[in-house]
């Protein structure tokens, strides 16, 4: 992510008329490597949440339910109440001795460096006033943050760093604070247009734009030094020695003189409905490919961004045993019905063992026991070629017939129960198929219990505390259920309500139970997706409701990245489920097809609930 030192200078600017001034109300330690400060004052406050973890660094202000506020170094106001320790850690404690009633003076920033100084107007232990600094370095691995006295000295941090860890830079109590060594790299803002070209005609200067950039100035993104290269030459791996040294020389300093705090865009960049990228202005480098969405504020931008790819992440790692035992039992399956196949395929030239049977029988008079070969005229073929037959030495001349038509009438059998085989393993693998794609599209804990318990019914998983319970005298209580969900519900342009499946089984409900027969149905044709209700109420919907329709039944299935995607719309009277028929199946034959692109901002624009 492209959360390089101007973002963060964006986001601090973002910070100050919100926070400075206001005075430290509490502090608390949710977590390891995570501090909550509570700020009260006249011009703002609120929960100022910094984390040093080692992932993802990242500040903002958010007002988002994160249920691990752990996962990624960050520093961010926060109106979320969690949880804390019942014995709050040493660090915590420190800092509430520290900075407790404090006021925050000044948020600070070093030029191009990822940190900020947080200044705050303290008393000591015998009420003298006196300056304290909390400072929080998003350096990736390396996150950290630091409490300094008044002297510069560190009174403690979060992670403390001896000589056995690092040569160059120690963080110890007691030691005097440095900033991290600076890389040997210019400040954009301050390189003027002559510099430039000076750096312009040096031997490295013979690489490409992009890489240029990263390696001379501090505080750029790849994302953003792509994006330079992309305006400026149209092409984001442009080659230096092709472009003119002045005009890049004049566009470079006025991009620099543009960078934050001057001006500041924040955007949102997504691709499939979920978001992958941000950045402090306009990206157009991927044209179509992503989609770039501007924000209110950079707080709100990356509260959106964390709390979505957080929420997607602890989905993945929840889901990932379901997933792993599915998607083992798809393989089998998968791999099954290859050989099923291939043994069917060997089954085809039955007939030639009949005929083989048949010239054995006709020339018994003319084989002796020993015999391992028979050439005899072949009756079948009009030209009556020889024919070589091979024969079992130790089988009498009727025996060895009798081996052929045999082994004719076992390729006959075989062929009828590989043929039964194979449709019931395609039935099983196109289930199994369906289910990891309900697995993908599993929006919470309550879609990943329903969609267990049909595996578990199914008997493709084992109940978790089946074990438990034979082994317990006295069974456990039972946990409470998950109320029953609802389908995804959204409303057309035109007023029509629209309901999707978020499972098999809710997909059998919706469409066999819930819809009304005048009702429409919709599923994307050859692809295992969701089915998708458009609720008429005897009223024909008009064609824009059928097309956003037929658009959510290509989104929320296996063609979601499509384009021209054939969705099926028939009425609901014109289901059918046949007996034995895995949940979510269903048979149809009176239909049309309309063709769409899936649009990934439509189901949050149409959402209801």
């Amino acid at each position: 992510m492209p959360f390089d030192a101007m973002f963060l200078t964006a986001v601090a600017a973002e910070l100050r008329p919100t926070l400075v001034g206001a005075r430290v109300d509490k502090v608390q330690q949710p977590a390891r490597d995570t501090v909550v400060l509570q700020l009260r004052g006249r011009d703002g406050g609120g929960r100022l949440l910094l984390s040093a973890n080692g992932n993802r660094p990242r500040v903002h202000l958010t007002q988002a339910q994160l249920e691990n506020p752990a996962h990624q170094p960050r520093i961010q106001l926060t109106g979320i109440l969690r949880d804390n320790p019942a014995q709050p850690p040493m660090f915590c404690m420190l800092l509430r001795k520290h900075l407790a009633g404090g006021r925050l003076a000044d948020i600070r920033q070093p030029a191009a460096e990822r940190m900020l100084d947080l200044t705050f107007d303290c008393t000591d232990e015998l009420g003298v006033p006196c300056r304290k600094h909390l400072i929080l370095e998003l350096v990736g691995r390396n996150s950290n943050l630091i409490l300094t006295g008044p002297d510069g000295r560190i009174l403690d941090c979060l992670r403390r760093v001896d000589f056995e860890m690092s040569e160059l830079r120690q963080l110890l109590p007691g030691l005097f604070y440095h900033e991290p060594p600076r890389q040997d790299r210019r400040i954009p803002q301050e390189t003027t247009e002559a510099e430039l070209l000076a750096l312009l005609d040096r031997p490295d200067a013979a690489m490409r734009l992009d890489k240029w950039l990263l390696a001379h100035f501090a505080g750029l993104s790849p994302l953003i030094a792509r994006e330079l290269s992309f305006r400026f030459a149209g092409e984001t791996d442009a080659p230096i020695p092709t472009l003119d040294a002045a005009r890049l020389a004049a566009f470079l300093t006025a991009e620099f003189a543009a960078l934050p705090p001057v001006q500041m865009q924040p955007m949102l960049l997504w691709k499939d409905g979920a978001p992958t990228d941000f950045t402090y202005r306009d990206i157009r480098q991927y044209g179509g490919y992503l989609r770039a969405e501007p924000c209110e504020s950079f707080s709100a931008l990356l509260d959106r961004f964390y709390t979505e790819t957080d929420h997607a992440e602890r989905m993945r790692q929840r889901s990932q045993t379901l997933r792993k035992a599915i998607s083992n039992l798809h393989e089998r399956t998968r791999r099954k019905l290859e050989l099923q196949r291939q043994e069917l395929e060997a089954t085809h030239d039955r007939e030639q063992l009949r005929r083989q049977g048949d010239i054995v029988t006709a020339n018994l008079h003319a084989i002796t026991r020993g015999q391992t070969l028979l050439r005899a005229e072949d009756f079948y073929d009009e030209d009556l070629r020889e024919i070589e037959i091979p024969l079992k030495p130790n089988l009498s001349p009727q025996q060895n017939a009798a081996r052929f038509y045999k082994d004719y009438a076992r390729a006959k059998h075989a062929e009828q129960v590989l043929t039964q085989q194979i449709a019931q393993g395609e039935i099983e693998e196109s289930y199994l198929a369906g289910v990891l794609e309900e697995l993908a599209r599993a929006e919470n804990e309550r879609d990943l219990s329903e969609i267990r318990a049909e595996l578990e019914a199914g008997g493709y998983v084992r109940p978790a505390d089946r074990r438990k319970q034979a082994r317990n005298f006295n069974p456990p209580p039972k946990r409470p259920r998950h109320q029953p969900s609802k389908p995804m519900h959204f409303r057309s342009s035109d007023g029509f309500d629209i309901f999707v499946g978020r499972n098999n089984r809710q997909n059998d409900q919706l469409s066999l139970k819930t819809a009304r027969r005048d009702d429409l149905w919709l599923h994307v044709q050859k692809f295992h997706g969701t089915h998708v209700i458009i609720a008429c109420a005897g009223v024909q919907p008009p064609d824009e409701t059928i097309t956003e329709a037929a658009e959510l039944a290509a989104y929320y299935s296996e063609a979601r990245e499509g384009q021209n995607v054939p969705v099926d719309v028939t009425p609901v009277r014109c289901l059918r489920k046949p007996n034995g028929a895995k949940p979510g199946m269903v048979v149809y034959d009176r239909y049309r097809t309309v063709l769409v692109t899936p649009d990934a901002a439509l189901p949050a624009r149409l959402r209801v609930e």
